[in-house]
């Protein structure tokens, strides 16, 4: 690959990076195609020499930020290798995840979005979705992979909604109980805690 060429790759990158950010932050309606290309310090009149429209970039943004949070939740599910998904649950449901939205799960930022958008865009946040299952599964403990699928399930949609709505409340100690809750009845189901027999 010639300079122009890889000067050309890497500003088309960093464009990319910066929108993935900022829709994650901000949603995909609000960042403008100047706005992007300033921050990236680049010209508005460069942005066709990457990308077709503001939909294109939108549509890869979107799917780089979906892809950008497995690594990770990978590396929070191997920091216990004793109860990978308790260091997992720990990391997705802390207020360090909850305060940096631009570069968190981009599941909880565009959820809503996924939902009426085009069918691209649903099927990179069903990718995503899918994987994230995956690793939430391997990291189970158990050796039914229907109840491991199912638990995946409901641990994934107890992370990121308990994440959407720590940030959407207004009250800052509400927002810490919403994730320090979740975080704690998840793991006591991942402990498998059975309530005393009678």
């Amino acid at each position: 690959m010639g300079h122009s060429q890889a000067a050309k790759a890497e500003s088309r990158e960093k464009v990319l990076r910066i929108a993935a950010r900022r829709i994650r932050e901000e949603g995909m309606n609000r960042p403008g195609v100047a706005d992007l290309m300033k921050e990236a310090g680049l010209t508005h009149g460069g942005f066709y020499k990457h990308f077709s429209s503001r939909e294109d970039l939108m549509g890869q943004a979107a799917a780089l930020a979906l892809a950008d949070g497995e690594g990770k939740m990978a590396e929070s599910a191997r920091r216990d290798p004793v109860a990978p998904r308790s260091g997992l649950i720990d990391a997705y449901l802390s207020a360090r995840h909850r305060d940096a939205p631009g570069t968190g799960c981009a599941l909880v930022t565009l959820g809503a979005t996924a939902g009426r958008g085009d069918v691209a865009l649903k099927e990179a946040y069903e990718q995503q979705v899918r994987k994230y299952l995956a690793l939430i599964g391997e990291a189970a403990q158990g050796d039914d992979p229907g109840a491991a699928q199912a638990d995946a399930m409901v641990t994934l949609s107890a992370l990121v909604g308990a994440m959407l709505m720590s940030r959407a409340v207004a009250d800052p100690e509400f927002s810490d109980e919403i994730l320090a809750t979740v975080a704690g009845r998840l793991k006591d189901a991942d402990a498998h805690v059975l309530p005393a027999e009678v």
